[in-house]
């Protein structure tokens, strides 16, 4: 395990990957029921087996083409969708995903009134409850749960501090401690989703943890 001084791998993580996959797509995270959406459309994306950057890039496409709510999702054609998807490279994946997310906008709308915030307050708050009812959505499973949970935890303080597997994997790479607690204390306030990704990067690349690793030295 790398022997490197913890804050000076914290400081070396922010640095080098500490950008949100959210901030990469183009979304503006707050509380608030747009960019809520935005990153339940972001985690739809990148539960496919596909890049993260593929995810990203069909994210930014969505949302240049205007569809930022789930009303303005739901309006669209399956064709609009489809041809939005193809130009962010998400070819593979692109008719079974337009129809998943024009139903998942039908559901936030019916269940929810478009808004995430109530599906937080039906759960209490709780991260497995919430993670539970995000399941609902077509697409996301697990994994997508975890992308929007790890993501949105800045925004979100009863999430936080939220870490999965992935994200205790790379921490393990860089010799940072695998407990949330931990890595919060670490990060300082707001920067949870920040180190979060980070380390998910790390986890996913060999070559982004030595970049890390050297950066921190």
């Amino acid at each position: 395990m790398p022997t490197v001084d913890e804050d000076a791998l914290v400081r070396a993580l922010l640095t080098t990957e500490g950008r949100t996959f959210a901030q990469e797509a183009g979304i503006r995270l707050a509380d608030t029921p747009g960019p809520l959406y935005q990153l339940l459309v972001l985690a739809t994306l990148a539960s496919a087996r596909i890049s993260a950057g593929v995810a990203v890039t069909a994210a930014r496409e969505l949302f240049a083409a205007g569809y930022r709510s789930p009303r303005a999702m739901r309006g669209a054609t399956w064709q609009d969708l489809v041809d939005a998807l193809d130009r962010g490279r998400y070819a593979r994946y692109d008719g079974r995903t337009a129809t998943m997310l024009a139903d998942g906008a039908d559901l936030l709308i019916s269940r929810w009134h478009g808004d995430l915030r109530l599906l937080r307050e039906d759960a209490g708050g709780a991260p497995r409850r919430i993670a539970g009812l995000l399941m609902h959505f077509p697409g996301i499973g697990p994994a997508g749960a975890d992308i929007f949970l790890r993501e949105v935890q800045d925004v979100w303080p009863s999430v936080a501090p939220y870490a999965d597997a992935r994200v205790a994997d790379g921490a393990r790479k860089t010799g940072l401690p695998a407990e949330p607690a931990a890595l919060a204390e670490l990060a300082g306030a707001g920067n949870l989703a920040r180190i979060t990704s980070a380390l998910v990067r790390v986890s996913r690349s060999e070559r982004v943890a030595a970049r890390v690793l050297a950066a921190a030295r």
